[in-house]
């Protein structure tokens, strides 16, 4: 059955939000989710995905695992992909698990006439919280180290791990293959984490958030002596490429040959028998977890015959004979001083619960979401109550429940409650406007658009965004004094900015603005798709711009669609349509996208995808090093608009690979299999010219 729209719609958006703690958390290191909101979601578009095969799209977040290397280190190609782990979060689960693998063996056996029974052998070890790595030896000699970046490509952060002594230079003993990847996670045990911060404090330096956080830091140093200078610790966990030549038949003796060969493993690490074994571990190491030596966050399971690994294989992102079983996130007592609303740049409202300052987690706790009005209410979280709070993960917490018996009445002896149950304003705190909430909605908004300050900054941030008009410089403190000055108070006012506008503003020197100024001259020139996203109508993300951009071919062409015209759309149904059309319905919105034009934005435009030729449908093409004149993620769109596919890797069945300066293993890889390559001359041509070339 096809997908509804509300379905398709909430793909999108987990996508869109996925990726984003995805970039959050592996490439800037500041986390902006706790992980079981972030699990939450990804298991959330799996199921989805699972409902509605349509909806699986090749850049969905399920199909890949972690994030894209930082440019400032080499990137280091993993001989074998550095896999992730399913999820377990409850017995049933686990179980599930279990019987899943021993399907999947008595099938296999069944195929050769074999007829296994009984209990199925799992190694089990901590789940550390850390950052996963990977040691290349070369002749039992360590040559290179690299983060997991996105499991196919990490950063090569060998300097730095060489710092850390519990990594050896040289495995012991003989035996060891030409070749092969020792898998770990490097650490920052908990002790070392306080005197650490304790430095921080005396130094007048920022304090690290927690020992994960302050691992990943220190190993992403680009000075290696500060990474040296920082109490790092290392545990292997598992093999990547070369493992196989290794004389061992069971996971245990593999951690038994590594530490042998000196590497550090786990010392809570066993052989457990069946889903009861896995469970009972489960409980073990719960009650062990608050005195162990370094923080984990659940455990981990995997069959232990290496055989039996190899029957059973992979899915697309993880492997099917191993499973993480998390920790339930960590919870406390506290007090609701309040109930405040915030304003997001959709103009959405959400409840924001203050706390009695509370620590949770490793972090004090001053303020907790409550995601919505029937949030709220289901919750019946009041001002004054006694709540339970969760710390999911490292940033956002959460409010559990209340608890009635201790909730405060009006006299002593009991009676009504002392506060009122939670109402949302009439009206928006920020600006006044009316706060509506659509029939079929679980958020209420804002109507003030871009008149309402909050929304305002948020939409100005979204519209200078990388992603959308680039424009560097523009960021949260520069805009916070642009809006409160009065200054700016739409997009269209961000290209009337001068030097003499600019230089009244705090920490905004000569330089500084001149530099600003030519950023926003520079954003001028744009692509429709860049355009149409960075005016931040609700649920259209960068995709459906794309597709918006590539099916109308023109702004005027898409400004005077209808709702029928706009589903015409790939991926755009009905409630995207009503988006749209009830955004560019607005007067105001029509201003300012005028407004801009007038400003000199420009783009090409082209032929409605319907009258044009795709004349690259059916190519596939990779994209490597710099090109002199487009970014790569306009010449993606570009490709694409001509019905190309954009790979991330090349293979045989590559058609072109497009090369710029500093052009890495792609080049290569396409020399190798005599694929063609092109540079960004030859592109245009092709564009230009139906294809062939």
């Amino acid at each position: 059955m096809a997908a509804p729209a509300p379905a398709a719609g909430r793909a999108r958006e987990l996508r869109a939000e996925i990726e984003r703690h995805n970039h959050a958390y592996y490439v800037l290191d500041t986390p902006t989710v706790p992980d079981a909101e972030y699990d939450q979601r990804f298991r959330e578009l799996q199921d989805l995905e699972q409902q509605y095969p349509e909806l699986l799209t090749p850049d969905s977040p399920t199909r890949r695992v972690g994030g894209a290397p930082l440019g400032a280190f080499p990137p280091c190609v993993h001989g074998a992909p550095m896999l992730s782990l399913n999820n377990a979060f409850d017995p049933a689960e686990v179980r599930a698990f279990d019987q899943r693998v021993r399907d999947g063996l008595e099938a296999f056996a069944a195929a050769r006439g074999e007829f296994p029974g009984g209990a199925v052998d799992y190694a089990v070890e901590p789940k550390f919280d850390g950052l996963a790595i990977s040691l290349t030896y070369e002749n039992g000699l360590f040559t290179r180290g690299a983060t997991r970046g996105d499991g196919t490509t990490g950063e090569e952060v060998t300097p730095n791990l060489r710092t850390l002594r519990c990594i050896p230079l040289r495995l012991a003993g003989s035996g060891w293959p030409a070749l092969i990847e020792i898998r770990g996670e490097v650490l920052m045990f908990k002790e070392a984490f306080a005197r650490l911060n304790a430095r921080q404090r005396e130094s007048g330096d920022k304090e690290f958030a927690n020992p994960r956080n302050a691992a990943a830091g220190s190993l992403r140093q680009l000075d290696s002596r500060i990474t040296a200078a920082r109490p790092l610790s290392f545990f292997a966990y598992g093999v990547g490429a070369g493992g196989e030549a290794l004389p061992v038949t069971t996971h245990g003796e593999l951690m038994d040959r590594l530490a042998a060969g000196g590497l550090p493993v786990a010392a809570e690490r066993r052989l457990v028998q069946g889903a009861d074994g896995l469970l009972a571990y489960f409980s073990e190491m719960g009650e062990k977890r608050p005195a162990l030596p370094y923080a984990i966050d659940g455990v981990v399971y995997k069959v232990d015959r290496l055989a039996a690994q190899a029957q059973l294989g992979f899915v697309s992102r993880a492997p099917r004979f191993a499973i993480a079983h998390k920790f339930p996130a960590e919870e406390a007592l506290t007090e609701v001083l309040g109930i405040d609303v915030q304003v997001g740049r959709t103009g959405a409202i959400t409840p924001v619960a203050r706390l009695r300052p509370v620590f949770v987690g490793g972090v004090t706790v001053t303020n907790a979401t409550l995601h919505n009005e029937d949030e709220v209410r289901r919750k019946d979280v009041r001002t004054g109550d006694t709540v339970v709070v969760r710390r999911a993960g490292d940033v956002i917490p959460e409010i559990v429940a209340i608890v009635p018996e201790r909730r405060p009445t009006r006299d002593l002896f009991g009676g009504e409650p002392q506060h009122p149950p939670f109402a949302l304003p009439k009206t928006c705190p920020e600006c006044g406007s009316t706060v509506i909430r659509g029939a079929d909605e679980a958020i209420a908004r804002c109507s003030g658009g871009l008149y309402c300050p909050a929304q305002r900054k948020q939409a100005l941030l979204h519209f200078a965004a990388r992603r959308a008009m680039d424009i560097e410089g523009f960021g949260d403190k520069l805009v916070d004094q642009l809006v409160d000055a009065g200054l700016v108070h739409s997009p269209a006012d961000i290209y009337g900015l001068t030097c003499e506008t600019l230089a009244g503003l705090a920490r905004m020197g000569e330089k500084s603005g001149r530099n600003l100024l030519a950023a926003i001259a520079g954003s001028r020139r744009t692509t429709l798709a860049r355009f149409v996203f960075a005016l931040g109508i609700r649920n259209v993300g960068e995709a459906t711009a794309r597709d918006l951009a590539g099916h109308f071919g023109s702004l005027d062409a898409l400004l005077a669609a209808d709702a029928v015209a706009l589903q015409q759309v790939p991926d755009v149904g009905p409630v995207v349509a009503a988006s749209i059309v009830a955004f560019l319905a607005e007067p105001h919105n029509r201003e300012i996208i005028g407004r801009l034009r007038a400003s000199g934005l420009s783009w090409a435009e082209g032929e409605p995808a319907h009258s044009g030729p795709r004349v690259l449908a059916g190519k596939t093409l990779v994209l490597t090093g710099a090109l002199p004149t487009l970014r790569r993620d306009d010449a993606k769109a570009l490709i694409e608009a001509a019905g190309g596919r954009v790979a991330g890797s090349v293979s045989k069945k590559t058609d072109y690979v497009v090369a710029g300066e500093e052009a890495g293993s792609k080049l290569e890889n396409a020399r190798e299999l005599g694929v063609r390559v092109i540079d960004e001359a030859e592109l245009r041509r092709l564009l230009d010219q139906g294809g062939e070339g």
